[in-house]
Parts: structure tokens; sequence; C-alpha cells
């Protein structure tokens, strides 16, 4: 059971981090936005992940009692990468051993904190501690693979009563080490966490990592996405859903749009301008009505 009422050794060895709280911008981990480490899909999956590319290769591996971590579970990441970086750049200590409250994970990431969001928190927190990834990134050798779960342990801070009054996790050393590191964490849009489908959420995610800032934008082919989204959906329906995504224009902060390139279909994005005012609203999370 992963709600330990005493963590081992480990804990002892660290500091703890407390949660600053408050309006702090948020922020990704980019190798997190690059590869396929997470379920897009709303129904479990066990399913493993098996991806390969260059020297780059992933596996993980889900239980059969928990199912494969989604993508709506990684916003635990990133309220915990938000953190930690919002404490470094203003000088305090981090560490891999962190407490907070449910409330604070659950208004960062937009959710409801009613016991219905609290309760799908919990459960999100046994699957990013029971899924496991194998990976060569940021391993010196390629054939080397490091092996770790999105959080060692978990465990709920009663007080005196037995009452529940907030919950410690520890996050493995690459994944801390990924996001101190400050070339490899970007600042994303409030408005990602208003997604609601597997594959906008994670298509964001990739385009903001590869597309940016940059004038000129980005492009990708179809198969290419497919292959590293780590979806199970067939081709026919992956790029069904692509096209779906370009047509409402669903990703904030990015102007979609697709062509046809050596008989392959490509989807093409850039980066819109957002005004200072809008970019300020988002932020605490009020979304700019369109009036034109």
């Amino acid at each position: 059971m992963s709600r330990l009422s005493q963590f081992p050794a480990e804990s002892r060895q660290l500091d703890l981090f407390v949660s600053a709280g408050g309006d702090i911008a948020a922020r990704d981990a980019q190798d997190l936005m690059s590869w396929p480490f997470f379920s897009l899909a709303k129904t479990k999956r066990v399913k493993p992940i098996d991806f390969r590319m260059g020297e780059v290769s992933i596996l993980v591996e889900a239980t059969a009692e928990h199912g494969m971590a989604t993508i709506w579970d990684a916003d635990v990441l990133i309220w915990v990468a938000s953190q930690i970086v919002e404490a470094r750049d203003a000088g305090r200590a981090t560490s891999r051993l962190i407490a907070a409250t449910p409330h604070e994970i659950l208004a960062f990431t937009r959710r409801g904190t009613g016991k219905a969001s609290y309760e799908r928190l919990k459960a999100g927190l046994d699957r990013l501690q029971s899924t496991t990834i194998a990976t060569s990134i940021r391993q010196r050798d390629a054939r080397r693979r490091h092996r770790f779960s999105w959080i060692n342990e978990w465990k709920e801070r009663l007080d005196g009563s037995g009452r529940a009054t907030g919950i410690e996790m520890i996050i493995p050393d690459w994944f801390y080490e990924g996001v101190l590191d400050q070339a490899l964490v970007l600042t994303i849009d409030p408005a990602y966490f208003a997604l609601t489908g597997g594959l906008e959420r994670w298509l964001y995610r990739i385009v903001r990592k590869h597309g940016g800032k940059q004038k000129g934008g980005w492009s990708f082919d179809f198969q290419h996405l497919h292959v590293k989204s780590g979806a199970l959906s067939p081709p026919k329906r992956f790029a069904f859903e692509l096209r779906d995504i370009v047509r409402r224009q669903a990703l904030p902060g990015y102007s979609l749009s697709l062509d046809h390139a050596l008989g392959r279909e490509r989807l093409n994005f850039v980066s819109i301008p957002l005004d200072p005012f809008d970019a300020a609203m988002r932020r605490v999370g009020f979304q700019p009505v369109d009036m034109s």
C-alpha cells in the first residue's frame, strides 16, 4: 500500500521541503513533454509503453491494480516542478521530500477541491507511485537505463486526532535533477489544465517544447507524432483526432494548420503573441473572452 504511516530510512536522510503555495507560474519538465511517459486514456491502461528512437529508450510499466499513470496524473509533477523552481529562484532550499495540502495541488491544477477531487488525487498518487519507468534519457551510456517510479512513496499526514492535514511525497532523483537544471524546465500556459482530452494535453506539451516561441514555428508528420505519443489508438483514429484538434484550434497560445508533403500529412504550429494583460489574467486562471 502506498499511503504509508511512516516512511523508511530514506526520508530521515532528507530535509522536508514545504510548498510555498500561492500564485506561481506553471512549469513543466522538458523530458516529460518530449517523450511518451504517460497513458493518454481515461480508462485503465496496463499494456506497457515500450519506446525506442535513436539512443532514447523508454519502458513504462503499470500494475493491474492501479494501471499506468495518466497525463492527468502528471499534473502533480507539474505542481512539484513549479514549486521547486519557484523556491530555487527565491534562494530557498529544496528537497525530494515534499509536504503539501491536497487543496494546494487541486487549486493549482484548476480542479475542484471537494471530497471527490481529493479521492481522485489520491488515486492519481497511487498510479504515480506504482508506475515504473526505465529510460536511457540523461544517462551517459545509452545502453544503461535509470529505473524509478514517479513518486517513490507518499503518505497522508495526520494530526493527533487522526485527521488528515496534508500529504508528503518523495520524488525520484531522475525527475528532481531534471527540474533543478534550468535548461530542462519550461513555463506552460495555465489554460493547459482546462484541456480535457488526453491527446490534446499531450500535443500541447510537445508543441510547447518544440515550437516554443520560434517565429517560424515547427512541424511534425502524423506518423512521427503517433509513434512519440505512445497511444494505443490505431494510426487512422489518431489522425482523425489530430485533425479535430486542429479544427477546434484547441491548444492555448498556438495556431495549428495541416499540409501534405512527400505524401505525408503534417501538423504545423506557431505561437500566437499574447497580450501582457491577457497573460497576467491567464496566470490567475481567468480565460479572456473572444469578442470578435
